[in-house]
């Protein structure tokens, strides 16, 4: 008898493996897909981050140099200085992947564990400041702030007029003797 429940239970138990194991390949796929389409973006996204900062790089060397035909060389120097370091991290960002700049990321943190923090809390907070003034500009500007304004309006939305009725309504003095 008990042999008999032991080969019952064998193609259940591999069933089950069975099941597992598809269920464990499924999530592999999934995070390797995942892992890639974030990837892709990282790489996008330092990209173009990349660009800018090189465009504002340019833009500092440029008023360095109008300082510098102003007289002002202590300045000058200074946008140079700032210009210089804007244009390595932009070469940085336009050419490293993902990876690269995940690793770099990673080993700075560990060697330098409480200015990443520092970093990243100051980052925290521009971040979310930028967000909050851009999300109230994007609701003003689609008329959904707070439900109070219409759709593609930036004006209060009518709202219909309090019913008036006659024998309710005061002539004169008090407004609570309508009340009454």
């Amino acid at each position: 008898m008990s042999e008999v429940m032991a080969e019952t239970d064998r193609p259940s138990q591999s069933t089950t493996e069975q099941v597992k194991d598809r269920v464990q390949d499924a999530t592999a796929q999934a995070r390797g897909k995942m892992g890639e389409q974030v990837g892709r973006q990282v790489d996008t996204r330092s990209t173009q981050a990349g660009e800018q900062v090189s465009a504002a790089a340019d833009a500092m060397r440029r008023t360095g140099d109008q300082l510098r035909e102003e007289g002002k060389e202590g300045p000058a120097k200074l946008m140079e200085q700032v210009a210089e370091r804007g244009e390595r991290l932009g070469s940085y960002l336009t050419e490293s992947n993902g990876d690269k700049i995940l690793r770099d990321v990673e080993s700075f943190a560990r060697r330098q564990p409480w200015l990443f923090v520092g970093g990243s809390a100051v980052l925290g907070f521009f971040v979310s400041r930028f967000v909050k003034a851009s999300s109230s500009r994007r609701y003003a500007e689609t008329g959904d702030y707070d439900g109070r304004y219409r759709s593609g309006s930036t004006s209060p939305a009518a709202l219909p007029a309090p019913p008036v009725y006659p024998e309710t309504a005061p002539v004169g003095g008090d407004v609570r003797d309508g009340l009454r």
